[in-house]
């Protein structure tokens, strides 16, 4: 056990979730301490990344877990950020992302004993936009100024369509598969692995693509750049046809889970 002596750590972010973390003076481990109410949520990030390590899927190794005080300390993984790269550089490390994205698709969803599925993400967000906890920060410009209500109406106006989506295709997904998330070594621009695993479970597969998509836009420098990402994400899967409507939906409900 490896105690969280944070006279050797440096605090580096306050994550989303509201946890506070930490990186070791050697730069090899990264602590978590759940915020308010959270040790729940990190004791299944814990679980899900010793359940992730036994699928060989690159994540980080857990080297600390501590239950009275919440925190857990997991391995670095090597490499930056995706979100760090140009878009030059992203456009080179696109096809090792999508390759490492489709190996954990491909893992046996019925092996997973996780879940993200439409029935608990929508319950969360009926929590969050009823507790009025929606971020602004993390909806699309056009939707800012609409009502929290309306956009959860729009989204569970789908929901018969989508679930039939999600019965039909279902995958071990990342959760939150934004380039922050997906780590990327510098000289080769290989995809390393990922982190921030806390919401891994099955679900359908668009629900990590259209936050891949939708956040690596931030980095294109022309809409060439785009258009190639976006087909060769879905080439690198096997997926012939494209549902842009599936991918408008979990857009679309992802900034509602968060809060």
């Amino acid at each position: 056990m490896i105690p969280l002596d944070l006279c050797e750590w440096s605090p580096i972010r306050a994550g989303e979730s509201g946890d506070a973390v930490y990186r070791r003076s050697d730069a090899a481990a990264f602590a978590k301490v759940a915020g308010p109410g959270r040790a729940a949520e990190l004791r299944g990030e814990r679980d899900r990344l010793l359940w992730l390590e036994k699928q060989d899927i690159p994540c980080p190794r857990v080297l600390d877990w501590q239950e009275a005080g919440t925190y857990l300390v997991t391995s670095a993984i090597p490499g930056l950020p995706a979100s760090e790269l140009t878009g030059d550089d992203l456009v080179a490390a696109w096809p090792s992302i999508v390759a490492m994205v489709a190996t954990l698709h491909c893992l046996d969803p019925l092996s997973c004993p996780f879940e993200r599925r439409l029935g608990p993400m929508l319950k969360r967000a009926r929590d969050v936009v009823a507790r009025g906890a929606v971020n602004p920060d993390f909806l699309p410009d056009e939707d800012r100024a609409v009502r929290p209500t309306t956009l959860l109406a729009r989204v569970e106006s789908e929901l018969p369509i989508r679930l039939e989506d999600e019965a039909r295709e279902m995958v071990v997904c990342h959760g939150d598969a934004t380039m922050p998330n997906l780590m990327v070594e510098p000289g080769t621009l290989r995809c390393t692995g990922f982190v921030d695993l806390g919401r891994l479970g099955t679900a359908d597969p668009y629900a990590d693509l259209a936050l891949m998509l939708a956040n690596a836009s931030e980095a294109w420098t022309s809409e060439a750049q785009a258009r190639h990402a976006f087909d060769a994400l879905f080439r690198g899967l096997g997926i012939d046809r494209p549902d842009r409507g599936r991918l408008d939906f979990y857009l679309r409900l992802d900034p509602l889970t968060w809060g």
